[in-house]
């Protein structure tokens, strides 16, 4: 994604993306409306036209900074502009948190491992492995923050409309999605551009996410296969949420 891009091999961003995919957990439940500034409040601008984020590919931890603050005004901008066309009023996911030790942050009393990123409705945030989130995103690219960042969001905003399925594998799904949605329509206005290959190292990358055959569907924690995460991912970004199942 962006302006200067590093090219990974497809074989590591493939393992990688697995990797992140699988593991990372995803807490949603009920969630007491919070309040906060503005969608895109006091946001870096990334370019000479504050309207426009680029992500351009660089590998150094304050380039990650600014594509996490990036990715988060733009998942801003992203939903308070579909809740208001709903005639809604958007509350933007309170704070996005890093950690660096198993156990620093917590969810619902429940201590968050490394290696992960999570929305945890109890509390209205994001946390994430910031160790493991710049590894990743050396490896992979800036495309890996703008897409966990967009799945977690999209958990947040589950939330919101009061959306809870009875098995996670249709809450996952429905995250990627909304995901998918969220990075397409994005795109699609001009608020954020792609370089050429990003959605190929997407659609590879997203290949080789899945949960392991012999996983049951119905089971807790089950995200889908490798099939249906890049289905659902890519019919979000190609077709918008009027096929995500919002209602």
């Amino acid at each position: 994604m962006g302006t200067r891009s590093v090219r990974h091999s497809r074989a590591s961003l493939a393992g990688l993306l697995a990797a992140l995919l699988v593991s990372a957990g995803c807490f949603v439940g009920g969630v007491s409306e919070p309040s906060g500034p503005e969608p895109g409040a006091d946001r870096p601008a990334r370019s000479a036209d504050p309207s426009v984020t680029r992500a351009d590919g660089t590998t150094s931890v304050a380039e990650f900074a600014d594509d996490v603050a990036a990715a988060q005004a733009v998942a801003e901008r992203y939903w308070a502009a579909r809740f208001r066309e709903s005639g809604q009023r958007f509350q933007p996911i309170r704070r996005i948190t890093p950690y660096q030790r198993s156990g620093e942050v917590s969810c619902g009393g429940q201590p968050l491992p490394r290696n992960n990123a999570v929305y945890c409705s109890q509390g209205d945030f994001i946390a994430y492995d910031v160790t493991w989130s710049v590894a990743a995103f050396r490896q992979v690219g800036d495309a890996f923050v703008f897409y966990l960042l967009g799945h977690e969001y999209a958990h947040g905003i589950q939330v919101r409309l009061g959306i809870r399925y009875d098995f996670t594998i249709q809450q996952e799904l429905q995250a990627d999605c909304m995901a998918g949605a969220y990075l397409g329509d994005s795109v699609r206005s001009g608020d954020l551009t792609l370089e050429d290959g990003d959605l190929e190292e997407f659609r590879e990358g997203l290949a080789a996410v899945g949960d392991d055959p012999d996983q049951p569907w119905f089971a807790e924690g089950s995200h889908g296969t490798a099939e249906q995460r890049t289905d659902s991912f890519f019919r979000g970004y190609e077709q918008s949420l009027a096929v995500c199942g919002l209602g």
